[in-house]
């Protein structure tokens, strides 16, 4: 019995003016691609938006580098990835696909395939 194979894509959300596809070629690869429909029904539900409204940002504007929603979505969306530990963040921070999760538009996004 032979596998059948489906070269299809899967679209997402946009983030901003850029796709999101996920591809199954074996390209640029990551086991977290199950965040993408996170993402997506995050964006249905607003459950992060209603997260940070909770929260009041007394810190200097001046100095601020992240959003509070973005160090929310950083944190809910690790978690949901099985990412338990901060420590894991520090290499996080360096991950496309957890960028695109948060919604970054700063970190240049190349195309990833899922597994």
């Amino acid at each position: 019995m032979n596998t059948e194979c489906k070269p299809e894509q899967l679209e997402f959300q946009s983030l901003g003016r850029r796709e999101v596809i996920g591809r199954f070629d074996g390209g640029r690869i990551t086991s977290d691609g199950g965040g993408l429909l996170l993402r997506e029904v995050d964006q249905r539900i607003g459950l992060l938006d209603r997260l940070v409204a909770c929260f009041t940002d007394h810190r200097n504007p001046e100095s601020i580098e992240h959003s509070v929603r973005d160090l929310v979505a950083q944190r809910v969306y690790g978690l949901a990835l099985g990412y338990e530990d901060l420590n894991d963040h520090d290499d996080l921070r360096k991950d496309s696909t957890l960028a695109l999760l948060v919604g970054s538009k700063r970190q240049t996004i190349s195309p990833i395939a899922f597994f």
